[in-house]
């Protein structure tokens, strides 16, 4: 082997297959060709090696289409988070589901233009008062994290490698993000539906600690519902992923805000 070596050599040190033997030795200012911003987490879609795509915005896109950006290929996985020869992290595409959803969708539109049936969506009585702590900005109070209260800290590490943290997640936000009409009226900065921005969310708390002083996390989120809004929610979100609970009525029911008189008055 050649050892011979220079500054424009310096890339060779980081080799990686595949598409990633063609990124160089700083990062790049190059644009995400899906959000039009710098990429700040590289990603490579696998198996066509293309990698224009900042790893949260690959990651939602493929979420809705399981098909390269550029090419239109398949994507079997998302190679990210590059630290080293073969070191990286690779997300995994489900196959399947997406089309299913999506045939799910059409039919359940085709009824409601026939008049068949009453919409299947019904609205969770909770929502009434969730709509009101966004409205009045409350903030659930903090809890320890101990043996007792059954609490535990939420780390990115720890929440990329538990599918029930993930799951939990979805299911938080699948009823939270009703709480906004707004995503029904107008399209998002980066157009998507409330589907799209749930596996955005997460993909955003797989890499982005929503406690970080940085106040990243809130900045991605706070393109699509707005600053306060985006603070609140991933407050709301990391205080119920680090509850014991299972199902959200068990976490509704205890958890606390300042203000006291807040069920009293949405049930009244």
């Amino acid at each position: 082997m050649d050892g011979s070596a220079g500054p424009a050599h310096i890339a060779d040190e980081f080799k990686i297959k595949g598409a990633a033997n063609r990124l160089v030795q700083k990062k790049l200012q190059d644009p995400c060709i899906i959000c039009l911003e710098p990429i700040t987490e590289r990603a490579v879609a696998v198996p066509c090696n293309h990698l224009a795509f900042d790893f949260i915005c690959l990651a939602s896109w493929i979420q809705e289409i399981s098909k390269c950006p550029l090419c239109k290929a398949d994507v079997t996985e998302v190679q990210y988070d590059f630290s080293g020869p073969n070191d990286f992290k690779t997300y995994h595409v489900a196959a399947g589901n997406l089309p299913r959803q999506s045939l799910n969708t059409t039919t359940t539109i085709r009824r409601n233009h026939r008049g068949e049936s009453a919409p299947l969506i019904r609205i969770d009585p909770s929502l009434r008062k969730r709509r009101r702590i966004y409205r009045d900005s409350l903030y659930s109070l903090h809890i320890g994290s101990n043996r007792h209260s059954g609490y535990q800290e939420i780390t990115p590490t720890s929440f990329s490698a538990s599918l029930e943290l993930q799951s939990r997640c979805r299911a938080f936000l699948r009823r939270e993000l009703q709480v906004f009409a707004f995503l029904d009226q107008a399209p998002s900065p980066r157009g998507g539906s409330r589907a799209y921005l749930i596996e955005y969310i997460v993909a955003i708390v797989k890499i982005n600690d929503p406690k970080d002083a940085s106040g990243h996390a809130v900045d991605l989120v706070a393109d699509f519902l707005g600053r306060e809004n985006a603070s609140l929610l991933l407050h709301e979100l990391m205080a119920w992923l680090r509850s014991p609970y299972i199902r959200l009525d068990e976490w509704d029911a205890q958890v606390q805000y300042v203000e006291s008189t807040i069920g009293k008055r949405e049930s009244g």
